[in-house]
């Protein structure tokens, strides 16, 4: 057995942030059977903001704002601001920080349900979904028996 067997090779979650945020880009993936099981909006960070439309940059620097590219194993649920958010750990250099950054999984009352044709709100650097569909996420992730692994890249 690998080091990855610690990991669910059955599903996994992919943000691919080079899509606008009113788009679908937060993807659940069926690993076994190559198909795509659901999809949903995500916030990015504030910081990774550049100012020029559909350009993001990213960061794994603390206070930064930034959501941070890279391999996550998440982790256990905790009660938070948000109410239930999962630890993320970051496994990549890009991403090394993100525990001690409290660089979360969770859900925002302001994140729409369905795409938009504009911009969403930003968080803080956490990849922040909305309610239902973190429903989607919670029952997914609390049924694993294994980290679940998130892919964030751009």
């Amino acid at each position: 057995m690998g080091k990855s067997s610690k990991y669910n090779s059955d599903v996994a979650l992919f943000l691919v942030m080079k899509i606008e945020s009113g788009r679908n880009r937060f993807f659940i993936y069926d690993l076994k059977h190559s198909k795509l099981l659901d999809k949903g909006l995500v916030g990015h960070g504030s910081g990774s903001e550049t100012g020029i439309p559909g350009e993001l940059k990213f960061s794994n620097i603390k206070n930064s704002n930034c959501s941070s590219l890279g391999k996550y194993a998440i982790g256990s649920s905790y009660f938070g601001t948000f109410g239930k958010a999962y630890k993320l750990y970051g496994l990549d250099k890009t991403n090394s920080n993100a525990f001690d950054r409290n660089i979360v999984l969770h859900k925002y009352s302001e994140i729409p349900f369905d795409e938009q044709p504009y911009p969403i709100c930003n968080s803080l650097g956490c990849p922040m979904v909305n309610e239902k569909f973190f429903g989607v996420l919670e029952k997914l992730i609390d049924n694993s028996k294994k980290k679940i692994i998130l892919v964030m890249y751009y």
